[in-house]
């Protein structure tokens, strides 16, 4: 994701241009803490300086478009408010990231959309942090989506997703606003 991505909490995400909604997919973020280069799993968690909560805004309409013309999918997942995310945690306030309980609703609703766990993912930070470093120098601050547990689904202009990490005590708030209320 570029950096005109990135929103913090109370940031309005701009629906993409042209479209009438955006999908939520509530994921852990792992932020790098320095630089990263063909890291072995043994030894990745000790590239990993912390923690945010982040949602991976997608046009799914464009992503279909992308997927069916056999095309990248970047401008479906990376434009400009694509990835709000929340304050960061340092590691060492994290004594085990894979028993946080995620969580995420739209317009306060009594239960979430999406609820789930670092310890329910395919693959586990190690394997992700030496997947990526083996392509892609990762550098302090960056930042890798995990992915997403069930529940993915649209939200509109009007809407406001409210996410948190239980056991961290944290809560991101994002307003969804239209492309052409910006522009």
């Amino acid at each position: 994701k570029p950096p005109s991505s990135i929103i913090s909490s109370g940031t309005p995400h701009v629906c993409p241009p042209g479209r009438s909604e955006t999908h939520h997919e509530l994921e852990l973020g792992v932020i790098i803490g320095e630089r990263a280069r063909h890291v072995s799993v043994d030894k990745a968690m000790q590239y990993v300086g912390g923690y945010c909560l982040a949602l991976d805004m997608t046009d799914r309409e464009g992503q279909q478009q992308a997927k069916s013309a056999g095309k990248p999918w970047t401008m479906a997942k990376a434009w400009d408010t694509s990835c709000p995310v929340s304050q960061f945690v340092a590691v060492a306030e994290v004594p085990d990231y894979q028993v946080l309980n995620m969580w995420l609703k739209v317009n306060g609703e009594r239960s979430p959309r999406q609820f789930g766990s670092p310890s329910q993912m395919i693959f586990d930070i190690p394997t992700l942090i030496s997947e990526v470093s083996k392509f892609h120098t990762l550098e302090p601050f960056d930042i890798i989506l995990t992915g997403t547990p069930e529940g993915v689904g649209p939200v509109y202009p009007g809407d406001t997703i409210t996410a948190g990490i239980t056991e961290l005590d944290i809560e991101l708030r994002v307003p969804i606003v239209s492309w052409e209320s910006v522009i």
